[in-house]
């Protein structure tokens, strides 16, 4: 059995992409793997979101994982900063990081870009906090997507070096965890590039039967094929991709044809495409309204998340200390 790790920042509210990217495969992976599922409230602090929100969105995820179908019975479900002996081993980690690696990440040069002003230690520093989270429960496996696989890199190597300066073998080198299904990759309706938040081209989990049918109605298309099995262009890929992972193959194969033979009408697939979107994020939307109002159940789960996390994190954490040679009197 393998012991997979994975993450969200909490920044509040997951989308479709979020969905078809990771959330199903964490429903099926939970049985058959140790699987930790944690909800980042540390890294989310590297671009100083406001603390009156920050409970708030963590309460939104949470609720959210667990509407999707994330059991906390059978995986680990915690908050971060719940688990301290975290940040105590990305300190240790840190003594061997070397700021020229760190400065050499894709995603710290895309972070000083996109905020010059706000340059912390903290984005310097994400890849070793990273790494904290995947090894402090020792993870074999870690779903990652294209945008993290550097700091995957990073996290075996730091293992590495960790065993490599103490001469044990300690730590695992941690591999991308396989799912059966394929990863999806969700695009915005706003004609290209990802489904995101900040992008602002979202469908979430939650938007209720209204909402997505008004969101994907406004979906951006042109003005239709003028020649038969023609080349789709990207805004309209991008409208079959989703119908692809939400509508039957039936359904799929009707507006192909349709395209194929320019008769198709974009208001009857958007219409078609909005009903099956609210078919997928239904059930969800209605579990999470069930459960985001129930504080006694919320305040269950973090704390038997954190008994359970804390309890693996203090083994691995003890064992990094007397390797190091932190030792009580």
């Amino acid at each position: 059995m393998e012991t997979v790790l994975s993450g969200i920042r909490s920044t509040g509210q997951l989308h479709l992409g979020n969905y078809f990217g990771a959330l199903r495969n964490f429903v099926e992976m939970q049985h058959e793997n140790r699987c930790f599922f944690f909800i980042a409230d540390y890294h989310s602090l590297t671009t100083h979101p406001d603390p009156t929100h920050l409970h708030d969105n963590i309460r939104t995820i949470l609720a959210e994982y667990l509407a999707a179908g994330l059991d906390p019975d059978v995986a680990t479900l915690y908050i971060q900063s719940d688990v301290p002996e975290v940040a105590e081993l990305s300190l240790l980690l840190s003594m061997h990081a070397y700021v020229g690696e760190l400065e050499r990440t894709a995603s710290f040069k895309e972070k000083i870009r996109k905020q010059p002003d706000n340059v912390n230690v903290g984005l310097l520093s994400y890849p070793v906090l990273m790494a904290a989270d995947i090894l402090i429960h020792r993870a074999t496996r870690v779903p990652v997507g294209k945008d993290q696989e550097q700091h995957l890199e990073l996290t075996r190597r730091f293992a590495r070096r960790f065993n490599q300066i103490y001469g044990v073998d300690f730590f695992p080198e941690s591999q991308p965890y396989t799912s059966n299904h394929e990863l999806i990759k969700i695009p915005g309706l706003n004609g290209s590039g990802k489904m995101g938040k900040s992008e602002g081209n979202c469908v979430y989990l939650t938007d209720d039967e209204k909402t997505i049918h008004k969101k994907v109605m406004k979906a951006v298309t042109d003005s239709g094929p003028t020649e038969p099995n023609s080349p789709m262009p990207e805004v309209i890929a991008n409208l079959f991709t989703i119908l692809r992972a939400v509508s039957t193959p039936e359904v799929v194969a009707d507006f192909t044809a349709k395209w194929n033979d320019c008769s198709i009408r974009y208001g009857d697939l958007k219409k078609q495409l909005a009903a099956d979107i609210n078919a997928t994020v239904a059930p969800i939307r209605e579990r999470y309204a069930e459960i985001v109002g129930d504080e006694a159940y919320l305040s269950k789960v973090v704390r038997q998340g954190a008994e359970k996390a804390r309890a693996s994190a203090d083994a691995t954490l003890s064992q990094v200390r007397e390797i190091m040679g932190i030792r009580k009197f």
